[in-house]
């Protein structure tokens, strides 16, 4: 076996352990015990996290942030990355210390030149764009840990009126127009709630374990209706255009030949103070017919304003 190969092998090897000795190494390679702490040494001097420990029962050990071996990739397969880093782009916070620019400077470094002329002129062609917020979300790597162990939280909550303590269990975490939003199973009122990650004042992991009988894609995708409320409203040809940018109302809208249409649907009873501060926004490019509760929040906000004004 050629020293590259060896080397290369031995990369995986200690990336594979936590902890081992000169003697383990010299066994899997059927080298020398001499040979195994130079190449080892090597190793160390290219930047691969390994330390020795002292003493009766000491050997090496790799730090918990280890070094992958080199994966080589196509020129598709790069601009696939590339490709998704864009997507990444404009959020301030993500989660796991995530280095985009570490990444890609090492990933670019070792392209061709005619691979790195056409990665050069990716940025100025393709864009996914966001809203780049200012504000911070610095739990994103907590969330996602707890979630994974089923960990219930303490959390202090930023809401509208007042700071509150929350207990919940998180059951993921997602991107969207430019935030980062926690579903979580709030103990409180025994349902699950979606929380802006970047208005949790505090989070402390309590170690106790509660089981959610749903995953992040199941909840995005399949909300159960528990108790149902028709929500039936008239939509002028800009209130359809703005309806089709929402997810959850873009195949209940019903257009008509005279450009204008309507939204006919069934939503849950917990979505109505949601569901009536989008339809105060529309302003007069919808009216809704029913539900009254939603009718009636629109017109006191209409009032409250109009006095705001006076």
């Amino acid at each position: 076996m050629s020293k590259t190969k060896l080397l290369f092998d031995l990369i995986m090897y200690v990336n594979t352990k936590r902890s081992f000795t000169a003697q383990d190494v010299a066994y899997e390679f059927n080298v020398s015990l001499r040979t195994a702490h130079r190449y080892l040494m090597e190793l160390s001097e290219m930047g691969i996290p390994i330390y020795t420990e002292q003493g009766r029962n000491g050997g090496y050990r790799t730090l918990k942030s280890r070094t992958l071996p080199p994966i080589l990739f196509d020129e598709e397969e790069a601009f696939a990355i590339f490709f998704a880093f864009q997507s990444l782009k404009y959020f301030r916070s993500l989660p796991f210390s995530i280095n985009i620019d570490s990444v890609s400077r090492k990933l670019y470094s070792s392209l061709p030149d005619d691979v790195k002329s056409k990665i050069d002129r990716l940025e100025s062609v393709l864009l996914f764009w966001s809203k780049k917020r200012s504000v911070p979300s610095p739990y994103l790597k907590e969330i996602i840990e707890a979630s994974i162990k089923d960990h219930m939280v303490m959390i202090e909550y930023y809401s509208k009126t007042e700071n509150k303590i929350k207990e919940v269990k998180p059951i993921g975490t997602y991107a969207a127009d430019g935030f980062w939003y926690m579903p979580a199973f709030d103990m409180e009122h025994k349902t699950i709630r979606l929380f802006r990650v970047d208005r949790i004042l505090s989070f402390e992991d309590t170690k106790r374990v509660f089981n959610v009988m749903t995953d992040l894609e199941n909840w995005l995708t399949n909300h159960v209706v528990k108790t149902p409320v028709r929500l039936h409203a008239k939509l002028t040809r800009e209130g359809i255009r703005q309806c089709q940018s929402e997810p959850w109302l873009e195949s209940n809208i019903i257009s008509s030949e005279n450009g204008n249409g309507y939204v006919d649907m069934e939503v849950d009873q917990s979505e109505i103070p949601f569901i009536s501060e989008y339809f105060f926004r529309l302003g007069i490019n919808a009216k809704v017919i029913e539900p009254n509760e939603v009718i009636d929040y629109i017109k006191h906000q209409t009032l409250q304003l109009l006095n705001h004004y006076l």
